[in-house]
């Protein structure tokens, strides 16, 4: 890459190949895509980045296993679950995620839907804020104020209290932010804007970003994504998480040469 004139145009032509329907099928985000009620949406997509981890086709199915457990409507068990209908999630496992941990994210679930109508107000952020760093802190502390709240679960929420790059939890709020013509992002959520959002750093996306000099921050933190998203913001001020699209997709295909 000779410049950032050239970066931009190279990332803003991926970003369009990758941007766009055929995304989403073999994507985790293909989970909430189920729906169409704002809250399954929200419950599906939280549930289908905390568990994206590993190849992505058996994501999707641990997803659509989890939710057939959930009678494939997420929102109403989470309100109007029996003990009985709890009995469902006490064999799931993915990696180190298990029933321990599916319990705990639907209690919190149903005493926060009790009271509110969206997940967004967890998240919230000032418009004054530069980026999300305030309403991850705010979700996590939120998210572990039960009092039964199990410290094994801890590693599926992440915070950048911890320094954690929280890159899924950051894709989670580009699929709820983000919208724009092309279908894939949902956009439900109005009061955080685009130009907030922190891009998710994972491998895909820091080795492509490392490539095009977008990274110099030897370590993966949560200053390494503030630092991959400062520079993204100066090829898009307001929307510079689209180039997520670009860095993954490129990171998938291992092909980034300008």
């Amino acid at each position: 890459m000779k410049n950032l004139l050239q970066v931009k145009e190279f990332l803003d032509q991926k970003a369009g190949e990758f941007n766009r329907p055929g995304f989403i099928k073999n994507d985790p985000i293909s989970i909430p895509h189920r729906f169409k009620k704002k809250q399954d949406i929200e419950i599906a997509g939280i549930f289908a980045a905390v568990l994206a981890w590993g190849q992505r086709v058996t994501i999707i199915n641990k997803c659509n296993d989890l939710l057939e457990r959930m009678e494939n409507d997420p929102h109403h068990f989470v309100l109007d679950h029996s003990s009985k209908d709890l009995e469902s999630l006490l064999t799931f496992k993915h990696r180190t995620f298990n029933a321990t941990d599916a319990l705990y994210f639907i209690e919190f679930l149903k005493s926060y839907y009790q009271k509110y109508d969206t997940l967004e107000s967890a998240f919230q952020v000032d418009t004054a804020d530069v980026t999300i760093e305030q309403g991850l802190i705010r979700f996590h502390n939120l998210f572990f104020s039960l009092e039964d709240a199990p410290a094994r679960t801890r590693k599926h929420i992440s915070t950048p209290e911890r320094k954690s790059a929280c890159k899924r939890l950051a894709m989670y709020l580009r699929w709820m932010v983000r919208k724009d013509s092309h279908g894939v992002d949902f956009g439900i959520w109005k009061n955080i804007k685009p130009a907030q959002l922190v891009c998710p750093c994972d491998v895909h996306v820091e080795r492509v970003a490392r490539k095009l000099k977008l990274i110099k921050r030897k370590q993966v933190d949560w200053q390494t994504a503030l630092e991959l998203t400062n520079n993204l913001r100066k090829l898009d001020p307001v929307d510079p998480v689209k180039y997520d699209f670009a860095l993954f997709g490129l990171g998938i295909e291992r092909s980034y040469e300008l």
